[in-house]
């Protein structure tokens, strides 16, 4: 095995280096190191499917022939290494002293080590991705300042030309090269972020964070654009105490909320969204009383922030208005629009309705309806004959109330947004009532509580009633969302479960840890984290179960039912810049969170917290379409925005005898050439999940039929026989009399023998080009040529002798052979796979190389031509007992010594 190594806390250069050298040698294997800087960490969390890298713990252990270090001198062990090991470097640091002799080194004065291996890549006709350049020029970037350190050299800038050319993102780099706060400003951020609660005040989100930092000389907004990007609320308050005073920062989402007013009261002032006040002793307050106060010492931020709060719901305003609601940017069609071109833009958008726009003023509306009705009838008209003639307008401020009355009024479902004479959004009627009635009426018709009680084990059952009781105490609402409710409403209830929460998820994680222990991780910039519940009262708990239970078996199964940890994510939004692409992600509320998850039927979401435990949340109708078994996408963009969810759609689909919605199945025909344009990674992923499922054979059968496996590579034609085959291989058991047939590598049996009896029918030719586009590790792609080329040579075969059938198939592994057994093949092919598995590959002389030399032979390739020989007789039934074979071996000695 050949590994490629970097070093530990990793930054920027080091991952694209990594990444960089696997692709000029794809036979050797990218290894993450353990430690990841956190915004490393951020990016592996949207994109580390685009990338091969391998987790140190995933290694085989097997032998490791060589290893080359980038943007490090420093060796990582690891098992399989040894003194023979060969060791080469790529670095643009300075030569260490005291290497050695045998390694081979390379490095070079450029400003990043990337650069080195980019120049390389460029001589090659590798083509990258969006994700794979960008990842190349962040590295750059990052080791040169965005190419304006004075290290920075010509080659440095060249390389990053050519990374822009291969389509590298500036605007995905930028969101990961946020320079580092100062070691005293990280230390006051981590206080911040650990003390910041969150208030709901009149339908807003708003943080409030304290912290003491006598000794800080810096500037404070830092920490504060830094939470609030974190955070994410409609405004943030960061109070912090110094030496000259209590500093308060604010900044503000919305304009419901004027931070400038609220910090004049503080003796500050500012802007709307971002103001600023230093509160001293004397400094006055909104009660007209200083900063001290109920014996708290000088500079405490206790008083500030009391007086805040008290301050807070007479500032600000309460939210819902038609600004909340609307979508932005919509698009808008002129009177000569013609119907055609109006239909295509409904079909291609998902849109409902489209406001006519003549001059800058709206003059009507164009709904499906009518367009759909024109193009029945054919008629060539356009949209200022179509539409409902109006000026029906509504600003932005304007309230829920005036919005419903319009549209009674009107009738309109879909109404412009107006500001300054410009159409700045549409609000629908379904907006209208998500927003004014967002719980399904069947949703209080079942106690879902009663419902987790019966479905989850005592153990995993108590620790979410802690969970939901800590949320509850830190006023944030809690859920469990996704495939869990799914299945817990379809009386098949999981284990697993995704915890989203409407706020600070780490924050509520941390409280966890410090009353019950254990430990936490987090993901700041996504508002994640996982609680490890070793060492927690939780796991003291689940040790009492098995040492104290009346069946100790049984207590040990109940004692496992206890996951190793819980995740939290805080409710989040996501969108998609291009087709096929990553997502991008920022924080927003349950109901948006819901929205970005792939069909209906999995964003249904249990709320935990307080008095709504058990409540249902079905704001996208996940119940009825749980109810009618139905598939359905959320949007007519969902599988140009995810390719891989046409994947997932049929394997929900099958699993629960479901049928896809006649508008998905639409979208799905019309999205299926982007398939392959995907990864091999991202697709593998989805057939690799099918193959597991005990309906695979189903779900197979169901891609095939609608063309998504040949969307994925033209190779993959429609194949009768496809199901029988899989069903062969993954439902009935092996023959008997076959005995021992080793996995291929590491790969799982079912998933590796799913592939194979899949694809053993193509042509070489197309194995080739399916194994490249799914980038099969080595070991299958060469079980699978390997049979197919015995395929292609079995008509030579028809009339071999055995012993030429054993040597031919002896190179090949047993399990592909037996997946070769299951396929379509001439008749002599098929027994003689049969033969051997069940007994010809057992078939051995019972001499041996002992034997040889005690007849005085001396070592050497002569024994392998005896032994193979010896054989050969056994096989084709040339002797049958060993006396026979002794005499054949003698003859054979006599025909050597001549």
């Amino acid at each position: 095995m050949h590994v490629i190594l970097t070093h530990e806390q990793a930054d920027f250069d080091a991952l694209a280096s990594l990444f960089c050298a696997s692709l000029l040698d794809e036979q050797a294997v990218p290894v993450l190191p353990r430690r990841l800087n956190r915004n490393l960490r951020a990016f592996l969390t949207l994109y580390g499917r685009e990338f091969p890298f391998v987790d140190p713990r995933d290694l085989s252990g097997e032998k490791i022939e060589s290893a080359l270090l980038v943007d490090t001198q420093s060796l990582v062990t690891l098992k399989g290494m040894g003194k023979k090991t060969r060791i080469r470097v790529v670095d643009h640091h300075p030569l260490r002293e005291n290497l050695s002799a045998d390694w081979e080194v390379i490095v070079e004065d450029v400003g990043a080590t990337v650069t080195l291996l980019t120049e390389s890549l460029r001589q090659t006709d590798e083509h990258l991705s969006v994700p794979h350049a960008t990842l190349l020029l962040v590295g750059i970037y990052e080791d040169t300042g965005s190419l304006s350190y004075v290290s920075t050299t010509p080659r440095d800038v060249r390389a990053a030309g050519w990374l822009l050319e291969q389509g590298a993102s500036l605007k995905i780099a930028s969101e990961f090269l946020n320079p580092p706060l100062s070691p005293k400003q990280r230390i006051i951020y981590d206080i911040l972020s650990a003390n910041a609660e969150t208030h709901e005040i009149n339908g807003h989100q708003i943080i409030i964070a304290c912290a003491d930092a006598e000794d800080l000389e810096e500037e404070v907004s830092t920490l504060a654009h830094k939470l609030r990007d974190l955070l994410d609320p409609d405004a943030l308050f960061i109070l912090v105490s110094t030496v000259e005073g209590i500093r308060l920062v604010a900044r503000s989402r919305t304009d419901h909320i004027d931070v400038g007013k609220i910090a004049a009261e503080f003796g500050g002032g500012g802007h709307p969204r971002a103001a600023a006040a230093l509160i001293r002793q004397e400094s006055p307050s909104p009660s007209g009383r200083g900063g001290r106060g109920e014996g708290s010492r000088p500079n405490s931020t206790r008083v500030p922030c009391r007086q805040l709060l008290e301050l807070l719901p007479a500032r600000v305003q309460p939210p819902i208005t038609v600004a909340e609601i609307m979508s932005r940017g919509p698009q808008v069609i002129s009177p000569d629009t013609p119907v055609e071109e109006a239909a295509q833009q409904m079909q291609r958008f998902g849109y409902e309705g489209y406001p006519v726009v003549d001059n800058g003023k709206v003059v009507g509306l164009l709904n499906r309806r009518s367009v759909d009705r024109a193009i029945a009838h054919h008629l060539t008209l356009t949209a200022a004959s179509l539409m409902e003639a109006g000026e029906v307008i509504v600003a932005p401020d304007d309230s829920l109330p005036t919005l419903q009355t319009l549209m009674m009024d009107s009738g309109w479902g879909q109404i412009p947004v107006v500001e300054e004479g410009e159409v700045i959004g549409i609000v629908t009627r379904t907006d209208l009532l998500k927003t004014l009635a967002p719980h399904s009426p069947r949703a209080a018709e079942a106690d879902f509580g009663k419902l987790l009680k019966k479905s989850l084990p005592p153990l995993r059952l108590d620790l979410i009633r802690k969970v939901a009781e800590a949320a509850a105490g830190e006023q944030v609402a809690l859920y469990v969302v996704g495939g869990f409710v799914r299945d817990l409403l379809l009386d098949r209830p999981s284990l697993d479960f995704d915890i989203v929460v409407e706020g600070d998820a780490i924050s509520l994680a941390h409280k966890l840890a410090e009353k019950y222990g254990g430990r936490v991780t987090t993901h700041s910039r996504f508002g994640t984290a996982k609680w490890f519940l070793k060492g927690s009262k939780f796991e003291s708990d689940a040790q009492a179960a098995v040492l104290g239970g009346e069946d100790s078996t049984e207590s040990k199964i109940k004692a496992s039912n206890l996951p190793t940890f819980l995740d939290f994510i805080t409710a989040r939004t996501e969108f998609y810049k291009s087709p096929t692409a990553l997502p991008t992600v920022s924080q927003g509320s349950i109901k948006l969170d819901l929205h970005r998850r792939d069909f209906t039927i999995n964003t249904l979401a249990l709320r935990l917290d307080g008095t709504h435990y058990g409540e249902l949340h079905d704001h996208w109708g996940g119940l009825a379409d749980l109810e009618r078994g139905l598939v359905r996408v959320l949007h007519s963009l969902s599988f140009v925005d995810d390719p891989t969810r046409m994947l997932r759609a049929v394997r929900f689909e099958q699993r629960f005898s479901f049928s896809l919605g006649v508008r998905t199945q639409e979208l799905m025909d019309e999205a299926r050439p982007l398939l392959g344009k995907l990864s091999g990674q991202r697709i593998r992923h989805e057939l690799d999940l099918i193959l597991n499922e005990p309906r695979a054979v189903a779900m197979f059968s169901r891609l095939s039929d609608l063309g998504l496996l040949e969307a994925i590579s033209p190779s993959l034609t429609r194949d009768q026989g496809l199901a029988g085959r899989l069903n062969n291989a993954l439902n009935s058991p092996t023959p008997g009399d076959f005995g021992d047939l080793p996995n291929i590598a590491n790969l799982p049996r079912r998933e590796a023998l799913g592939y194979l009896v899949w694809l053993l029918p193509l042509p070489v030719k197309g194995l080739h080009a399916v194994s490249k586009k799914l980038r099969f590790q080595a070991a299958l792609k060469s079980a699978l040529l390997s049979v197919g080329e015995l395929f292609d040579d079995s008509p030579a075969l028809k009339d071999a002798k055995i012993s030429e059938w054993t040597s031919r198939l002896d190179g090949i592994s047993p399990l592909a052979l037996y997946a070769a057994f299951l396929c379509p093949a001439d008749d002599t092919l098929h027994d003689s796979i049969g033969q051997y598995l069940a007994k010809w590959r057992y078939v051995q002389p019972t001499l041996g190389g002992d034997d040889l030399q005690e007849r005085g032979l001396k070592p050497g390739p002569r024994y392998r031509e005896i032994l193979t020989r010896l054989r050969a007789a056994w096989l084709d039934g040339e002797i049958k007992t060993p006396k026979e074979e002794i005499t054949l071996l003698e003859r054979l000695l006599k025909k050597s010594d001549n």
